[in-house]
Formats: C-alpha cells, structure tokens, sequence
C-alpha cells in the first residue's frame, strides 16, 4: 500500500516582467471600467424611456382632461339660464304671495250673510272695503269698534222689525267676523206697506282671508 506525504508547498515563482503583469491589471481595470460605463449606459436609457413614456401617458391625461373640461362648459352653457329662470320664478311667486296676501273671497262672505239675515230681511246695498298689500285698513265709522283689516258695510229692508241683538250675535258667529253693528233702523212706506231699513256693519279679521298662496310660499 502506498502512502502520500504531504509537505509544504513549494514557493513560486513569477517569472513574468513587471511590464506584463501591469499590462495585464490594466486590462482587468479597463475590463471593469467598460462594464460599469455599460452598466450606466443602460441605466440612463432605461430612465429616459421610462421619462419619454411617463410624459406621453400625461400628455394624454392632460388631452383627456381638457375634453372633459370642454365637454362640462359646453354641458354648463346648456343650463346657464337656468339660475336666472329660477330666480325670476322665486320672484314671481314671492310677489304673488304679497299681492294676494290679503285676497278675500268676498261670494263667500256675502252668503255667510244672507244665511244669517232675519227671516224677512233682504239685503239693498252692500259695500266693502279692507287692507291691501300697501294700504292699512279704513277706521270704523263707531268709536266702540276696534279697528281690523277689513269692513262691511250693508242695509237691509224687511216688513217688520228685525231682532237687532240676535242679527248682531249671528254676524259676530261668522269666521272672519267681528265687531258686528246695527247702526240705525228707519221706518218707510213703499206700495202703501211699513218697510223698516237698517245699517249695519261689521268688520272682518285675518281669519277672513283666503290664505291661497300662504303654503306655496312658504315652502
């Protein structure tokens, strides 16, 4: 059986001249200097494609952007009248609601009236006056009545002699009414019969107005 006897390595020895091996050192330090310039080259064209496509992509945003800018004015243009077509309406509808503020339904009160009159009176004359939008109301004619908004003024003719305290009770039953008064009572003839007329009045309230356009308005 053989055996192997490990010594010591043998010194060895470079031959070569110094010209050579730095020659050659030289071309290892070009070698990596060639890699590292391709290396940045690379690097460097990588940064300025991905710029080039990074601009492009926002220069299409930007394109993008302004279309949809254009279309919403063009679709603002459409509606610009809008605003002023909703103002003039809220206008309109606020002036309608002062003017008719104090709209009174004048058919329905004159039957209101008629209904409550004594059974042989008839209605001759039949006035009314009241508040307006601009105007305050006209003071009564009787210093015991308190001033309203509004007064009716009436006569009427009958054969007999009405029940004043009664008719006055009735009126004052009436929505809106207030203040009802028999002011004076005279005694006639006509076709040769008794024919008694009286004046009466009586003044309406806020309660009397038809309040038409309140809800409207108040929305």
């Amino acid at each position: 059986m053989a055996t192997t006897t490990i010594g010591p390595a043998l010194p060895q020895v470079n031959l070569l001249p110094p010209e050579v091996r730095a020659a050659r050192g030289l071309r290892r330090i070009k070698g990596w200097l060639g890699l590292g310039l391709l290396v940045t080259v690379l690097l460097c064209g990588g940064a300025y494609a991905f710029a080039l496509f990074s601009a492009g992509q926002a220069a299409d945003e930007l394109v993008l952007a302004q279309a949809e800018t254009t279309r919403l004015q063009a679709e603002q243009a459409k509606y610009a009248e809008v605003p002023q077509v909703l103002g003039a309406l809220a206008s309109s509808k606020a002036v309608r609601l002062e003017g008719m503020s104090t709209e009174v339904d004048w058919k329905a009160h004159l039957d209101a009236i008629t209904a409550v009159l004594p059974a042989d009176v008839g209605i001759e004359t039949f006035a009314m006056s009241g508040a307006t939008p601009t105007t305050a109301a006209s003071m009564p004619s009787n210093p015991l009545q308190v001033p309203n908004v509004g007064l009716i003024s009436f006569t009427g003719s009958s054969g007999t002699l009405p029940d004043t305290a009664a008719w006055v009770d009735a009126l004052n039953s009436i929505p809106g009414f207030a203040d009802a008064w028999v002011s004076s009572a005279m005694i006639g003839e006509l076709d040769g019969r008794t024919v008694y007329t009286t004046s009466s009045t009586v003044q309406f309230t806020v309660a009397a107005y038809t309040n038409r356009f309140a809800v409207e308005g108040s929305e």
